[in-house]
């Protein structure tokens, strides 16, 4: 019938928000199946109150949802499968606010010792030779006075140095390389 994946969705957004997931549901309307297969529980959602609304919610609806990694998982309704799914849906819930809250730690411990973690990287680190250059054009101007930014961008590009489109470099940018 088809694949659907809500990119940059958390597991934590409930069903009815995520974009892909409505569009399935249409499908599904139109197409009258009953069942949809996810890779797995926690893919599904991954906080507690949202895996047991989604479900219910698909349950009134009469869809099946059959996680590819534990096809029983929904299916079931006796008092041992629920259990066994809020259990679940709940250590789910837990490892991914560990993830996040380790992530979030590693990422302060970095930005301690580096002084920056996240972002694009300057170009002090990704093409020091073009900062040297434009230092050095900056400070050299015969008859005294220093090169405008604009006239280092245009002297780096007339020799060769052009930012990641291939056009000159802006003023803004000889700037931030010059600090």
């Amino acid at each position: 019938m088809g694949e659907y994946y809500d990119k940059a969705v958390s597991g934590a957004d409930r069903i009815d928000q995520r974009p892909g997931f409505a569009e399935m549901l249409q499908r599904l309307a139109v197409d009258g199946a009953k069942t949809i297969i996810v890779e797995s529980p926690d893919r599904f959602a991954r906080d507690l109150a949202v895996q047991l609304a989604g479900h219910d919610m698909l349950k009134a609806l009469g869809i099946s949802i059959i996680p590819a990694s534990a096809p029983d998982f929904f299916t079931e309704d006796t008092p041992t499968a629920v259990l066994v799914r809020q259990v679940l849906g709940a250590i789910a819930q837990f490892e991914k606010a560990s993830s996040v809250a380790k992530l979030a730690a590693a990422r302060k411990r970095k930005r301690e010792r580096e002084g920056r973690c996240e972002g694009r990287k300057p170009l002090s680190e990704t093409r020091p030779e073009v900062v040297d250059l434009a230092r050095k054009l900056r400070r050299r101007r015969p008859k005294g006075g220093q090169l405008s930014l604009r006239g280092v961008s245009n002297e780096l590009a007339a020799r060769g140095f052009l930012n990641e489109l291939g056009k000159p470099y802006a003023a803004k940018s000889v700037a931030s390389m010059l600090r």
